[in-house]
């Protein structure tokens, strides 16, 4: 699934590919997706300009401009990718081409989507921060509000796993299985351990490698494993600078001990046990 780098990354290029295009057209080929397109969409957005390109969490904010919002969430395998000439197809069934925003210089933003866990919705965006999907969210782990100070204090008399509570979008918002994986490695820290025994130091250690780990990601495009595509059609580059994600009974680069994995709130976690603790 997309987690935040992958969303930023996304955000990023398509603010300044599509910021300013006028959406002239919607057509919507498949509406089932986690939840059914509403039967107004394309009346809704046909003819408006796209103002900003925001992110919130793992949740992509296409601002239109008449105070309407399009909210979107990729979901397990979707992509929106903006395509013209320069666009890299090669990689997409059109069968899963769902939704198609045809823009007032002839390219498009395509929704493609295998396997329809995805979300595409319009809000006001004046109610923005009362929807459903945004208002219980935590920080963002990039901004100062998630400091080592609020995160210890989280963690307090806590017994979940450390990585689960990392991955809870309401402590921390954006912050997925791969990273959460990463960011525990860079900071020495077993992802199973009880959240209530991680010390402030060891805090400390997470928020900053969280804050570089996701930084370094976002500079690289994100991590592609299987579907996910930035909005040119190209793949995240991260995966290369992966330490122990993916890698069970690989060597870990710092200690050569091989690497572990074990199910942590039905997810595999991968961690070094010498490097770890």
């Amino acid at each position: 699934m997309p987690e935040l780098p992958e969303v930023e990354s996304l955000r990023r290029m398509l603010e300044q590919s599509a910021c300013g295009r006028r959406i002239v057209a919607v057509h919507i080929r498949e509406p089932r997706l986690r939840r059914r397109v509403a039967s107004t969409f394309d009346r809704m957005i046909a003819g408006r300009t796209i103002n900003a390109v925001r992110r919130r969490a793992k949740y992509l904010l296409v601002e239109l401009d008449g105070g309407i919002t399009l909210l979107g969430h990729l979901g397990m395998s979707g992509s929106l990718t903006h395509r013209g000439q320069d666009f890299c197809d090669g990689e997409f069934d059109p069968a899963h081409d769902h939704l198609r925003f045809e823009l007032d210089d002839g390219t498009a933003l395509v929704y493609n989507d295998p396997r329809r866990f995805g979300l595409l919705k319009l809000v006001c965006s004046s109610e923005l921060g009362a929807v459903d999907e945004l208002r219980a969210l935590g920080p963002e782990p990039l901004e100062e509000a998630f400091s080592a100070q609020y995160l210890f204090e989280k963690t307090r008399r806590r017994r979940v796993a450390i990585k689960n509570l990392l991955m809870d979008q309401h402590v921390v918002a954006g912050i997925g299985n791969i990273y959460a994986c990463e960011i525990l490695f860079g900071a020495r820290v077993r992802p199973g351990r009880a959240a209530g025994r991680i010390t402030r130091a060891e805090a400390e250690r997470i928020v900053v490698h969280a804050k570089g780990i996701l930084a370094q990601a976002i500079g690289s495009g994100g991590t592609t494993f299987r579907n996910y595509r930035d909005s040119r059609g190209q793949p995240g580059r991260f995966a290369t600078s992966l330490q122990v994600y993916g890698r069970e009974g690989e060597r870990c680069f710092v200690c050569r001990t091989p690497i572990k994995s074990k199910l942590l709130g039905q997810r595999s976690s991968f961690y070094c046990p010498c490097c770890q603790r």
